[in-house]
């Protein structure tokens, strides 16, 4: 019974491989924009590898690009990687823009599959600008430590130097047989057995020392990204955390609003922090956070102030506002798309005021309890009524008078209520 448990345990087939020594490599994808989740990920994976006693750890890439910082992390990673790493941009189709670009160059081999690409690594502009000279020198600023930083990383790996300056400084961009021309890349390669077949034998440089790459009989272990990464990565989209921070936003009025239900409130406090953890592995610009909290104020202030829409109007500008500013880079990549943003937004804005009018309705509906309440309800005079009476009102009987004599069984209409005593007139009054 152990041995059928042990048997269909995800990865059971891993050991036994090891368990005869038959030399392995480790194989992840990272198909997504560079954020700090993907960096812990391939962090985490060149680790395990090492602790396996893998040959290397092959990284297949397809990515538009990301965050600067993420994008530092992996390269100082696989710079001090204890065993060589191999960067595949595949399959067909695939890329390695912007950041992907500084990641292939650090790699002890850098290999691509006919119909990539790899190239535009210009840095995004961050945030906002101010404009004038100031804008223009920050951008210089970070365009120059960026060209800086590829062309140490391509000197150190013996790759080419002044192309790489130029996929930052021009954006330049080619594909896999012109990046092996160049000697921007190492290897291209149709498939894994072709890259194994062509990485048999390299001498790479692995932290200082030089090693011989043995791929000749190896077999590749193609690893899953685990629950958690695999979490950890979707949150880190800009437009499942946009949409989290609405979801949250709004559980969280509704609990305000109508307090104990309890069940939006739930939702939108879980919503609401999975969009913070999302967005401090993102680049936020706090002025956009600022201005959808804006929005939904000018929504519920429509409520108590009477603008004829007005306030309604600037909350769904602050709302679109908001979500342009949003995030920080101008990068495609890690921007909310406008396929999600402009539904987002007219849904946002719809429900608000949709709740907004109900709200008006009900605040403008006449008073169903109390004194106010009474006054313009219709009743039957159980017996004669003047200086006093009885009187039937929904199924009540009330002591009733009025200022005229009204005969019993005649219909009659409350005016007001007086000491709990209800002043009538007849219905033909």
């Amino acid at each position: 019974m152990l041995a059928l448990f042990v048997l269909f345990l995800p990865g059971a087939a891993l050991p036994a491989v090891k368990a005869g020594n038959a030399p392995f490599f480790d194989l992840i994808s990272v198909e997504a924009a560079i954020t700090p989740p993907i960096a812990e990920y391939i962090e985490k994976s060149i680790a395990e590898a090492a602790l396996g006693k893998a040959e290397g750890l092959i990284i297949r890439l397809d990515t538009p690009g990301g965050l600067d910082t993420a994008m530092r992390d992996i390269a100082k990673a696989i710079l001090n990687a204890p065993l060589p790493v191999i960067l595949y941009v595949a399959p067909a189709g695939a890329r390695a823009a912007s950041a992907g670009v500084i990641i292939v160059v650090s790699a002890h081999v850098a290999a691509m599959a006919p119909g990539t690409n790899i190239g535009a690594a210009h840095p995004v502009g961050i945030g906002i600008g101010i404009g004038g000279q100031t804008d223009k020198t920050m951008n210089r600023k970070v365009e120059n430590d960026a060209a800086a930083y590829v062309r140490g990383i391509a000197k150190k790996r013996g790759r080419n130097e002044e192309w790489v300056e130029k996929a930052v400084r021009k954006s330049e961009s080619i594909p896999a047989e012109e990046a092996l021309r160049l000697n921007v890349i190492d290897i291209v390669a149709v498939d894994n057995n072709s890259l194994l077949q062509q990485i048999e034998g390299r001498k790479v440089d692995v932290k200082g020392v030089e090693r011989t790459i043995a791929a000749a009989g190896t077999v590749v272990h193609e690893k899953a990204m685990g629950t958690r990464d695999r979490i950890l990565s979707a949150l880190s989209n800009p437009n499942i955390a946009y949409i989290l921070l609405l979801i949250g936003l709004a559980g969280l009025y509704f609990e305000f609003s109508t307090p104990g239900v309890i069940l939006p409130g739930v939702v939108g406090g879980i919503s609401l922090i999975m969009a913070f953890f999302a967005m401090q592995t993102l680049s936020i610009n706090y002025a956009g956070i600022a201005l959808i909290i804006f929005a939904i104020i000018l929504f519920i202030a429509e409520i108590k102030v009477i603008s004829h829409g007005i306030l309604s109007v600037g909350g769904v500008i602050a709302l679109l506002i908001g979500s342009l500013m949003l995030f920080k880079t101008s990068g495609s990549s890690l921007q909310v798309s406008w396929s999600v943003l402009i539904p987002a937004v007219l849904i946002t804005s719809l429900f608000f005021i949709a709740i907004v009018g109900i709200a008006m309705k009900a605040q403008l509906r006449p008073r169903q309890g109390g004194k106010e309440g009474m006054a313009g309800r219709e009743g039957i005079a159980v017996s004669d009524v003047h200086t006093e009476g009885k009187a039937l009102v929904d199924g009540e009987y009330w002591d009733a008078f009025s200022d005229v004599p009204i005969a019993g069984g005649s219909k009659i209409r409350i005016i007001e209520v007086e000491h709990l005593k209800l002043k009538v007139e007849p219905m033909e009054k």
